[in-house]
């Protein structure tokens, strides 16, 4: 059987009012969709190129993995029901053999060296994560002789989120931490995660269609 690696990105239809409404609730609903409709469309781009890896899209909601909206070359699946535990442990079990890697979409500076450090560590480690700077991270990967932890535990959203991953992980288990980025919640993060490239086109929709 063919052993392949794994990339999973954690994306939300680009609505205005459904996406980073912390930052909206400060810059405005429309500005903070437009931020992460270039932001999502940025890092897909950038993920998007000749990498030995097969690129999953994991959507919210599920109906939005038929629309026009995303770019060629990821296979799209819909997120679960469940909160973000339940969601990862679901998505980082989906695809066939080989190492998985699991990330968010709202942090810009990843780049596809990110991406390969966190597969050359999986030939070392059972798991590899990447701190974020709240105490959060923003990926998350496995070998696939492994089970993905339960996640029940987790305090999401706070400074022991990626604490409390490593401890359901289990003791006896090695794992490797990447580079420390910034997400982007509030507007104050804006100011240490750098964003400048412009990206292709990904529309962003104030209805219901």
């Amino acid at each position: 059987m063919v052993r392949r690696n794994h990339l999973i990105v954690f994306a939300r239809e680009p609505r205005i009012g459904r996406v980073k409404r912390r930052l909206g609730a400060e810059i405005g609903s429309v500005a903070a969709t437009f931020w992460y409709r270039r932001q999502l469309a940025n890092l897909l781009r950038r993920l998007n190129g000749a990498e030995p890896w097969h690129r999953h899209l994991f959507v919210t909601p599920g109906t939005a993995r038929a629309k026009p909206i995303w770019p060629q070359g990821w296979t799209r699946h819909a997120q679960e029901s469940g909160d973000l535990g339940a969601r990862m442990r679901l998505a980082l079990a989906a695809p066939g053999p080989g190492p998985v890697v699991l990330i968010g979409s709202d942090i810009p500076d990843i780049k596809p060296h990110h991406i390969r450090a966190a597969f050359r560590a999986l030939g070392r480690a059972d798991m590899v994560l990447g701190p974020a700077r709240d105490g959060g991270y923003w990926l998350i990967g496995m070998r696939r002789r492994r089970k993905p932890p339960p996640f029940g535990p987790v305090r999401w959203s706070g400074p022991h989120a990626m604490a409390d991953t490593v401890e359901g992980f289990g003791p006896h288990n090695k794992v490797v931490l990447l580079e420390t980025l910034a997400d982007v919640d509030v507007v104050g993060d804006l100011t240490v995660a750098r964003f400048r490239t412009p990206g292709q086109r990904l529309h962003a929709r104030a209805d219901g269609a």
